[in-house]
C-alpha cells in the first residue's frame, strides 16, 4: 500500500518513518517537511536508513500517488490539509488535536482558533483501539488520541466501565519525556533548563484535559472532571501516569485485577501487571506497549492505577499505525512486534 507522512521530520513524524520504512505492507512514496525540504530524512535523522527526500507539501501530488495518508502536523494546520485529503478519498490518520474532540466550541476554548471543518468532527473516529476497534475499521478519518489521554485513559477505564470508582474523585499524575514538546526548541525544553529537574507545568489546565474528560465520560455515562497535572521529566521519551480515586466500596485488589485481566484480555499491546508490580517507562521504551499496575489503599479506599507508554509509540506514531493496520485489515500488531 503507498503511504505518505505529512510532517515527517518533527519527533512524532520520524518515529512514523522508522515503523512504516519496517512495515511489510507499506511502501512510503512520499514524505514532507516545510523546514527540510530537498534534504534527505537521513540527513536529519541518521538512524533512518531510507532515501527518502522531504518534499514541499503538494496535496494533490499525495493524493495521487497515495491511498492512506499519516498527518503529524500542528493544530489548526492540520485540519485544512486533511479536508482537502478527505474530499478527495483518501484515508488518513491525523495526529493532531483538531479531530478529537466533538464539540468544537470546547475545542476552540482550549485550543484558541475557530474549527473550519465542522462537518469532518462528526466522520472522525477516535483512535484508541481498545475502545473503538469496530468504528476504527470502517473510518475514513481517524483522529489519533493525545499521549497523555491515551495513557489515563487506558488506566481508568475498566473501573469507569465497571462503575467501581466515584466519577468525581479522579486525580491524575503524570510524567512526561521532552520529545512530548516537539522539535521546536523553548527554553522549558532547553538542556540546562530540564537537565537534572523535574517540575509541573500547565497546573492550572493541559489542552489533553478535555480529551480525557471527553472519553472518561463516555465511558462512565456521565459527565467526569479529572484533576489533572503534568510534569515534565528529564527523558527523551515516555510517560508515566498515576491515577487516584475513589471506591464506590471497598474491593479486593484481586478482583479489581480480574476486572481489568478480561476488559483487556483480546488487547495486543495492553499488559496487566500482577499483584505489587508497578510498570516503568523503561519497560515500554520504543514499543507499542502499555502497563498497567493497580494498588488499593485500604486506608482510604481509594484505588492507584499506575500507566506507562511511550509518548511516541503507544502514545502517538506506533498507535497511529495500530490504527492504520485496522483500517486496512492488516495484522494489528504488524510492523509494531
Amino acid at each position: 500500500m503507498k503511504v505518505s507522512v505529512i510532517g515527517a521530520t518533527g519527533y512524532t513524524g520520524a518515529e512514523l518513518v522508522r515503523i512504516l520504512s519496517r512495515h511489510p505492507e507499506v511502501e512510503l512514496v512520499s514524505i514532507t517537511s516545510q523546514t527540510f525540504a530537498g534534504k534527505k530524512i537521513s540527513e536529519i535523522y541518521p538512524f533512518l536508513s531510507t532515501d527518502l527526500v522531504c518534499e514541499e507539501l503538494d496535496v494533490d501530488k499525495i493524493a495521487s500517488s497515495s491511498s492512506f495518508v499519516f498527518t503529524a502536523l500542528p493544530h489548526k494546520t492540520s485540519m485544512e490539509i486533511v479536508g482537502e485529503l478527505y474530499l478527495r478519498g483518501k484515508r488518513v490518520v491525523d495526529l493532531s488535536a483538531d479531530f478529537r474532540l466533538k464539540d468544537p466550541a470546547l475545542y476552540e476554548k482550549w485550543y484558541g482558533v475557530s474549527h473550519s471543518k465542522r462537518k469532518l468532527l462528526h466522520e472522525a473516529v477516535y483512535g484508541l483501539p481498545e475502545l473503538y476497534r469496530e468504528k476504527i475499521r470502517e473510518a475514513r478519518l481517524v483522529a489519533n488520541p493525545g499521549c497523555y489521554p491515551t495513557s489515563i485513559i487506558l488506566a481508568l477505564a475498566p473501573l469507569l466501565k465497571s462503575h467501581l470508582i466515584k466519577e468525581e474523585s479522579i486525580i491524575v499524575d503524570a510524567k512526561s519525556g521532552v520529545t512530548g514538546a516537539g522539535r521546536k526548541l523553548t527554553l522549558a525544553t532547553h538542556f540546562p533548563e530540564i537537565n537534572e529537574n523535574f517540575y509541573p507545568y500547565k497546573v492550572e489546565g493541559h489542552r489533553h484535559l478535555p480529551e480525557m474528560e471527553q472519553e472518561l465520560s463516555r465511558l462512565a455515562g456521565t459527565q467526569v472532571k479529572v484533576t489533572f497535572v503534568p510534569h515534565l521529566a528529564p527523558l527523551n521519551r515516555g510517560i508515566l501516569s498515576t491515577c487516584y480515586a475513589s471506591l464506590k466500596r471497598y474491593t479486593e485488589v484481586e478482583k479489581i485485577l480480574r476486572i481489568y485481566r478480561d476488559f483487556y484480555k483480546d488487547e495486543p499491546f495492553v499488559e496487566i501487571l500482577e499483584k505489587g508490580k508497578v510498570p516503568r517507562i523503561s519497560d515500554v521504551a520504543t514499543s507499542n506497549r502499555c502497563r498497567i499496575g493497580l494498588a488499593v489503599d485500604e486506608r482510604t479506599d481509594r484505588i492507584i492505577v499506575i500507566s506507562a507508554i511511550d509518548n511516541l509509540g503507544k502514545g502517538a506514531s506506533g498507535q497511529a499505525v495500530q490504527n492504520m493496520n485496522i483500517m486496512c485489515g492488516f495484522k494489528e500488531d504488524e510492523g509494531l512486534k
